[in-house]
C-alpha cells in the first residue's frame, strides 16, 4: 500500500472540460455583422496603413466578437489583424481563401479552378542544337552497342549477323573519327574504342572462315604502334595459317607472339610453346615436337601436354622414353578436391546445407569433366604403348597396370584389366579374355558387376547359355542396379522361351537407366514374341524418339504394322527405312512383297528388281521375278533369272526344266529340245523331264521318241513300285500301331519301335530322289514345293513369303512324280 498514491481532492479529473471560448462558437457567425463584411471583401484590397493603428505593442483596435461587442487587442507585429474594419472598408480574410476560388462574383469573376480562361499554354520553348561534343559521345554510344550486339549473335551462333554488325560498328567508328576531326578534337580519339572495333571484326572474319579479310584486320592492329600489346594478336594470325594448313608460317607467327609476351604472363606462354608442338606433330617433326612438349611438363605439366609427349614418343618407337612419359603423365597433379569433401558429415546441418549447394554446381561440374578428361587419356595411352614397349601385349598392359596402381589412379587398374580383356576379344582370343574377366570374381562390387556382365555376354555369343546365365546372375548380386546385366539375364530367359519372364528383365533395367536402349529394344521383340503387338508398338515408337535414323526400329515399326494388317503404313516406314539404308535388298524385297500383295504389279516389280541388282543370288526374288515375265507373256527374259537360279542350286531340277519350258513357250523348240536332253543326262530318272522330252521329239517327227517312251515306261514302273513299298510300309506300321494297343507294354514298345521305323523309312523314300539321282542336302524349306511346268494359264497362286508359286495346266490331269516333294 505504500506504493499507491491515492488523488488528493482538490485535483479534480475533469477540470476545464467545461470551459467555453465564444471564439469556436460559428452558430451566431450569420449575425456578426464583421465577420460577414469580411467574407464579402475577401478579394478585395488590404485597406492602406494609418496612423489610427499604430504599430507599437500596446497599440490596441476594436474586435468583432461572436457577441457583437468590441474586445481591444493588440498586434504583436504592430500591423492591423486580418478582419479588422478600418474607416468603414473591410479587409479580405486572406487565411480562408481557396486556390482559385472565391465566394464573391461581384466583379464579374467566374469559378475557374484550371486557370482555361487564361488561354492555351506557351509554346515549348526550342532545343536548342546538340554541340559537337554531345553528337560525339551519341556516337560512341552507338558504336559500343553495336560491338555488344555483335559479340551477343557470334555467343547464340549466328555467325552473319555478328559480322555484319562488326562491319556497321566499324563504319560509324570511322565516321566518329571524322567527326573529331571536324571539330578540332582530333588529338582527342578513343583509341580504345577502335582497338574493339578493329579486333572484333578480325574475330568475326576468322568465325566466319573469311581468312584474308581477318588477316588484313590483324594486321592493321599489329601495324599501329599506338595499341599497346597489339602484339599478342599474332598469336590469332598464327592460328588461322594454322587452320590454312600453313604451318611454316605459323610456326613464325608464334614464335614472334612468344618473343613479345613478357615471362610474367608464364600461363600465356605455355600455351603458345604447346601450339608450336602440335604444329610440328603436324609436320611430322616429332624431334622439335618433344623439345616444346618436354619444356612444358618441366615448367608446368598438364595432362594434355603430357599424353601429346606419349604420342611423339611411339611415333619415333621409343620405349624407354614412353615408359617415362607415362609416368609423368600419371603423375600430373589435377589441382581438384577430394570427392569425400562433397559427402554430408551428418554432425552439422549448416555445413551439411552447404555441401548440398555446390555438390551439382559448375566448378564442381568442372572438376567431374577434368577428371573424366584424364582417366580418358590415361586410358588410350596404356592402350596405345602396350604393345609397344614389352615383348607382348599382356606384358606391357600389365606394366601399365601396377603404374597405375602405384599412382593417384588406382581406381582406373580395374578398368585398365577389363580393357585389356576387351583387346583379347578383338584380337579373336577369347580365352585369355575369358580367364582375364574371371579374375574380377573376388573383386569389389563394381568391377565384378562389370567382369561378370561381359562374361555372360561372350558365353551368350558361344550360345554357351547355362554359362550366360550363371553369369548374369553373379552379376545382378553383385550389382543389382547395372542394367546390362539385368539385359544379359533377360536375354538368357528368351532364349528359353520364358517371355514373361524376361519381359520383366527388361522393364526393371529400363527402371533403373530409363535411356537404356537394348532394353527398350529388346522389350519390344518380347512384346512381339508374346503377340501383344500395341505394347510392342508403343516400345519401337519411344525408340524411334530416342533414335530417329536407325533402321532396325524403322523395320521392326514396319514389320508390327504389317502384323497389325496394316500395309500402307507398313510401306510408309519402309521407306523411311530405304531412306537411311538404300541398297538393303530384304528390305527391297519385303517392299515388293508389300505392293505385290496390294495388286500393285509395277511397283512390287521395281522393287523386286532394285532388290535383284544389289543382291542376285535370293532364290525368292529371282523365282518372283521370272514369274513375273512369264505371266507378262516375256519368257525370253524370264530365262536369265532362271538360268541365274540354277547356278545358285544346280542339283535342283525345277529351275532347268523352268528354263527349258521358256525356250519352248517362246517358239525356240530346238533350244529347248536341247536343254531337256541335258536335263535327261543329269536327271535321267526325272519323269517331267523324259514326258517333255516324248512330246517334242512326237511333234518334230525325231526317231528318239521311241528311245524315250521306254525310258519313260520304265521310270513310271519304278516309281509304282516305290510307291506300292511306301503303301506297305505304311499298311505295316498301321497294323503294328493296332497289335501294340492289344499286346502287352512291352510288345508294345517293340511294335512301336518298328512303325516308328517304318514311318522313317516311308518318309525317307518319298522325300530322296531315285539311286541314279544326285542327291542333295538341302532344307525341306529349299524343296517346298514340286515342279509344274509354267506354260498354261496362270491360275490361282498362293503366295508363301516373297515367292509367286507357277503352275500350269498342260498336264493338270496327270499324276505328277513326287520325287522331290518333302514329307
Amino acid at each position: 500500500m505504500e506504493n499507491v498514491h491515492l488523488a488528493l481532492e482538490e485535483d479534480d479529473l475533469y477540470s476545464g472540460y467545461n470551459d467555453y471560448n465564444p471564439t469556436f462558437d460559428s452558430e451566431e457567425l450569420e449575425n456578426d455583422v464583421g465577420f460577414q463584411q469580411a467574407v464579402r471583401t475577401n478579394h478585395g484590397r488590404r485597406p492602406p496603413m494609418t496612423a489610427k493603428f499604430p504599430g507599437t505593442a500596446m497599440g490596441a483596435r476594436p474586435l468583432a466578437s461572436s457577441f457583437g461587442s468590441r474586445m481591444p487587442m493588440s498586434s504583436s507585429m504592430g500591423r492591423p489583424m486580418t478582419g479588422a474594419v478600418q474607416d468603414g472598408a473591410a479587409r479580405p480574410m486572406t487565411a480562408v481563401r481557396a486556390a482559385g476560388y472565391t465566394s464573391s462574383l461581384t466583379r464579374g469573376s467566374t469559378f475557374d479552378p484550371l486557370g482555361q480562361s487564361r488561354g492555351p499554354a506557351p509554346p515549348l520553348e526550342a532545343k536548342s542544337e546538340e554541340t559537337a561534343e554531345e553528337k560525339i559521345k551519341i556516337l560512341e554510344m552507338k558504336v559500343n552497342d553495336l560491338i555488344e550486339e555483335s559479340c551477343m549473335a557470334h555467343s547464340i551462333g549466328a555467325l552473319q549477323l555478328a559480322l555484319e554488325k562488326a562491319k556497321e560498328a566499324g563504319r560509324k567508328e570511322r565516321a566518329l573519327v571524322r567527326q573529331r576531326e571536324q571539330s578540332g578534337s582530333g588529338e582527342h580519339i578513343n583509341l580504345d574504342l577502335t582497338y574493339s572495333v578493329l579486333l572484333n571484326l578480325a574475330n568475326q572474319y576468322a568465325n566466319n572462315e573469311m581468312y584474308p579479310e581477318a588477316l588484313n584486320s590483324y594486321q592493321v592492329i599489329v601495324k599501329n604502334k599506338m595499341f599497346s600489346n597489339a602484339g599478342r594478336l599474332k598469336v590469332n594470325m598464327a592460328n588461322i595459317y594454322f587452320k590454312q594448313k600453313n604451318y611454316p608460317k605459323a610456326i613464325k607467327f608464334y614464335r614472334m607472339a612468344l618473343d613479345q609476351i613478357s615471362n610474367t604472363h608464364k600461363e600465356l606462354r605455355i600455351k603458345i610453346m604447346q601450339n608450336i608442338g602440335v604444329v610440328f606433330v603436324r609436320m611430322g617433326q616429332y624431334s622439335d615436337a618433344i623439345t616444346s612438349f618436354e619444356h612444358i611438363m618441366s615448367e608446368s605439366a598438364n595432362i594434355k601436354t603430357g599424353f601429346n609427349l606419349i604420342l611423339c614418343y611411339y611415333a619415333i618407337g621409343d620405349r624407354e622414353r614412353m615408359k617415362k612419359a607415362f609416368l609423368k603423365l600419371i603423375s600430373v597433379r589435377l589441382g581438384i578436391d577430394d570427392e569425400d569433401k562433397y559427402i554430408p558429415s551428418n554432425d552439422d546441418t549448416s555445413s551439411d546445407m552447404v555441401i548440398e549447394a555446390i555438390k551439382n554446381d559448375k566448378l564442381h561440374q568442372m572438376e567431374r569433366d577434368l577428371k573424366a578428361l584424364a582417366e580418358k587419356y590415361i586410358m588410350t595411352a596404356a592402350k596405345l604403348i602396350a604393345p609397344a614397349i614389352e615383348t607382348s601385349f599382356a606384358a606391357g598392359f600389365d606394366w601399365c597396370v601396377d603404374m597405375v596402381k602405384s599412382s593417384q589412379y588406382v581406381e582406373l587398374a580395374n578398368d585398365l584389366e577389363i580393357n585389356k580383356a576387351i583387346t583379347y576379344l578383338r584380337q579373336k582370343d577369347f580365352k585369355q579374355a575369358v580367364e582375364t574377366l574371371k579374375t574380377f570374381e573376388k573383386k569389389d562390387s563394381r568391377v565384378k558387376s562389370a567382369a561378370a556382365t561381359n562374361l555372360s555376354f561372350l558365353y551368350f555369343l558361344e550360345k554357351d547359355f547355362d554359362q550366360a546365365d550363371r553369369y548374369a546372375d553373379l552379376a545382378m548380386n553383385a550389382d543389382r542396379y547395372n542394367p546390362a546385366a539385368l539385359i544379359n539375364k533377360g536375354n538368357t530367359v528368351f532364349i528359353k522361351q520364358d517371355y514373361e519372364k524376361a519381359a520383366e528383365f527388361y522393364k526393371e533395367a529400363l527402371r533403373n537407366d530409363s535411356s537404356c536402349t537394348e532394353a527398350l529394344y529388346n522389350l519390344g521383340l518380347t512384346y512381339k514374341k508374346l503377340n501383344r503387338l500395341e505394347e510392342a508398338l508403343d516400345c519401337f515408337l519411344k525408340l524411334h524418339a530416342i533414335l530417329r535414323n536407325c533402321a532396325q526400329v524403322m523395320y521392326q515399326l514396319a514389320h508390327l504394322h504389317e502384323l497389325l494388317e496394316d500395309p500402307q503404313q507398313a510401306i510408309e516406314w519402309l521407306m523411311q527405312v530405304i531412306s537411311v539404308t538404300p541398297t538393303d535388298p530384304q528390305v527391297l524385297a519385303k517392299l515388293g512383297e508389300l505392293h505385290d500383295a496390294e495388286g500393285d504389279k509395277s511397283q512390287a516389280f521395281q522393287y523386286y528388281y532394285e532388290s535383284f541388282r544389289y543382291f542376285p543370288s535370293n532364290i525368292d526374288v529371282i523365282e518372283w521375278l521370272g514369274a513375273y515375265y512369264i505371266e507378262t507373256q516375256f519368257c525370253e527374259k524370264a530365262i536369265q533369272y532362271f538360268e541365274r537360279a540354277t547356278l545358285i542350286q544346280p542339283t535342283q531340277v525345277k529351275w532347268q526344266l523352268m528354263v527349258a519350258s521358256c525356250y519352248r513357250r517362246s517358239g525356240n523348240y530346238q533350244k529347248a529340245l536341247e536343254t531337256y536332253k541335258d536335263i535327261h543326262r543329269k536327271f535321267p530318272v526325272n519323269i517331267e523331264c523324259l514326258r517333255f522330252l516324248v512330246r517334242l521329239c512326237t511333234d518334230m517327227g525325231l526317231k528318239e521318241v521311241q528311245e524315250y517312251a521306254t525310258k519313260l515306261k520304265k521310270v513310271e514302273k519304278m516309281k509304282e513300285i516305290r510307291e506300292q513299298r511306301v503303301k506297305s510300309g505304311r499298311e505295316g506300321s498301321a497294323r503294328g500301331r493296332k497289335e501294340g494297343r492289344e499286346g502287352s507294354a512291352g510288345s508294345a514298345g517293340d511294335h512301336s519301335g518298328s512303325s516308328t521305323k517304318g514311318e522313317r523309312l516311308s518318309a525317307k523314300m518319298r522325300s530322296l530322289p531315285a539311286s541314279s539321282e544326285p542327291y542333295e542336302a538341302s532344307s525341306p524349306k529349299e524343296l517346298d514345293a514340286s515342279y509344274v511346268d509354267p506354260l498354261g494359264p496362270q491360275t490361282d497362286r498362293p503366295k508363301t513369303g516373297a515367292k509367286k508359286r507357277i503352275e500350269d495346266d498342260d498336264f493338270a490331269d496327270e499324276e505328277l512324280g513326287d520325287d522331290l516333294l518333302p514329307e
